[in-house]
């Protein structure tokens, strides 16, 4: 099933983009960040190109839970790690990236509804939690307040509350920043997947039929695709799922996120018949889950339980990349050379953030500057508190990948899996992903194009996903997401009852 957002007739459709071309700006990735970097740019004159490897919001923009909201629960780890010099520069970058989204709303006829944001504590333990979230808060500044009852239909433990917050549909955005971009003469193409960049004078930026250039190139893609700057190591790849459910009767009229475990977040959409319920949760580190699929039926059960009568409508996920000293990294891809920017690690809040990351970068490339820009800026000193975080990462990573070299796995077999399901089996001293997916049975190698990790199955998704550093991949092998730009090596197919290629559809 596709996302809530992008279940809609009108999302327009662009061409590849024509090999041999150049432009002023190419920026890689067509979601929020992308798409307002060049309509900012476009603006201003500049010829910009947005180059998007699948279609507009096809990975996080389009999958969102849709609220734009400061009050964040990664401010309290913010605030463990930095000065609060540096948290309160990191809310004025989200206020500001917030009061620009509102204000582009309300001028595109992009509807908005205004809610108040809690985070609640599910557990007299949690309370602790989400009192180091109020209190990071209001040490930044902002007019958040302690309420005991979340006015929710479930048990909490206080929650701290921010006033005027607001959500979305992320489908309306992209259509109206779209629209936007081609109206100032900016150019958009989708299906056109980016595979390497040569950061010359021009830039050469390399596709699968050739190349186009450009004097700078941004890179937008959630984590970057280029490993010049090593951000694969220093980001965390976790995946949430959604379900949008029909509910009878009335719903609270709040956003709110729970700051304890297990992860749970709630909103309204509107809709023909009245409000949706949006839930979200069952996040967990990309490729590392045993079942997505049982994440997504615990998350719709806990729905059912206190919202009786809920019917799922829509079913989707996410992935987003925390950064290990907690903080987005916006600007040159490596030190000395601004003819790569990127923008990273937002960490599930990217409705401000992106705007924000978009604002700091079209403002570098014009020779401006944003006052807060400093504390989000990649190759900052302030990244140094990271560096333990990284150190067990990455070791984490190295012993996943030894260990998955090492598992046991089933010989190659004449029974294949069944449908729905993949697994890796061992054949000879290759190592093969074999799935069966709308009745086709695929074999792949299940060695990640980008460093070489074990995938594995995700059977909400009909997927294989790397748990090293979060790269996707379709049933056939095709790449969907993460650092790696390789398709997985197709092997042989065996087709069982035919049908088409699967890939990213979560089922409920």
């Amino acid at each position: 099933m596709t996302s809530l957002w992008l279940d809609r007739p009108d999302l327009p459709a662009y061409p590849r983009v024509p090999v041999g071309r150049s432009f002023g700006i190419v920026v890689v990735g067509g979601g929020l960040t992308g798409l307002t970097t060049a309509l900012l740019l476009a603006r201003a004159g500049c010829s910009v190109a947005v180059l998007e490897a699948r279609r507009l919001g096809a990975v996080t923009t389009g999958n969102t839970t849709g609220k734009i909201t400061v009050l964040q629960g990664k401010l309290a780890r913010i605030a463990r790690r930095h000065s609060a010099h540096t948290v309160g520069a990191y809310v004025e970058a989200s206020l500001e990236g917030q009061q620009w989204l509102l204000r582009y709303c309300a001028d595109h006829q992009v509807p908005v509804q205004r809610r108040p944001d809690l985070t609640f504590a599910q557990t007299e333990e949690g309370r602790d939690a989400v009192g180091d979230v109020h209190d990071a808060a209001r040490e930044a500044g902002l007019p958040v307040e302690w309420v005991e009852d979340a006015g929710l239909p479930l048990r909490t433990y206080g929650a701290a509350r921010l006033a005027d917050q607001a959500q979305l549909d992320a489908g309306d955005l992209l259509v109206a920043l779209a629209r936007d971009v081609e109206r100032h003469g900016g150019e958009i193409f989708e299906g056109s997947r980016v595979t390497g960049v040569h950061a010359g004078h021009p830039c050469r930026v390399r596709l699968r039929a050739g190349e186009v250039r450009a004097d700078r190139v941004v890179l937008a893609t959630g984590t970057p695709m280029l490993d010049r700057g090593a951000f694969f190591a220093r980001l965390e790849p976790n995946r949430t799922y959604a379900v949008a459910l029909d509910v009878p009767g009335s719903l609270p009229a709040v956003m709110a996120i729970a700051g304890d475990q297990p992860s749970r977040s709630l909103r309204t959409a509107p809709s023909a018949g009245g409000e949706r319920l949006v839930v979200a949760g069952g996040s967990h580190p990309g490729g590392r889950a045993a079942s997505p699929r049982e994440r997504v039926q615990e998350l719709t059960r806990w729905a059912a339980d206190h919202f009786p009568g809920a019917t799922a409508t829509h079913v989707w996920s996410a992935q987003d990349y925390r950064g290990i000293d907690e903080l987005p990294s916006v600007g040159p891809l490596v030190p000395g050379s601004d003819r790569v920017l990127v923008a990273t690690g937002y960490d599930k809040w990217g409705l401000t953030t992106a705007v924000a990351a978009a604002l700091a970068l079209t403002s570098s490339i014009l020779e401006g500057q944003m006052p807060w820009a400093w504390a989000l800026r990649t190759w900052r000193p302030s990244a140094l508190t990271g560096l333990d975080k990284a150190v067990r990462f990455n070791a984490d990573v190295a012993a996943r990948l030894a260990a998955d070299r090492t598992a046991p796995r089933v010989r190659s077999s004449a029974v294949v899996p069944p449908e729905g399901q993949g697994r890796v089996e061992r054949d000879g001293q290759r190592l093969v992903a074999v799935s069966t997916v709308a009745g086709r049975t695929r074999r792949v190698s299940a060695a990640c194009t980008h460093l070489g990790g074990v995938v594995t199955w995700n059977d909400a998704e009909c997927s294989w996903d790397c748990p090293l550093h979060g790269s996707r991949f379709a049933a056939d092998g095709t790449v969907l997401e993460g650092p790696a730009v390789s398709d997985l090596r197709r092997l042989d197919t065996t087709s069982t009852r035919g049908g088409d290629a699967a890939g990213d559809g979560v089922t409920p």
